[in-house]
């Protein structure tokens, strides 16, 4: 059976490749000789792919809230 970690290297191995590769055939788009594009669409792209990797980053980092009810006394 396959552990926890096994299971979280197998997984986040094959997504961070498919992460790769698409990152790169989108700098494939950059080639002027197939495609127009201004430079503010660019801005918005990588923006949002910074936003969205920021974010999966601070889910590694989070620390758990407790379970506890909260008690003003």
């Amino acid at each position: 059976m396959e552990s926890k970690e096994e299971r979280f290297i197998r997984v986040a191995e094959a997504r961070t490749n498919k992460i790769i590769e698409m990152v790169r055939l989108l700098g494939n788009c950059s080639n002027k000789n197939n495609y127009a594009y201004k430079q503010a669409d660019v801005k918005k792209i990588f923006d949002r792919i910074e936003g969205e990797l920021e974010e999966a980053m601070s889910k590694f980092s989070e620390i758990k809230q407790s379970s506890q009810s909260f008690r003003l006394r």
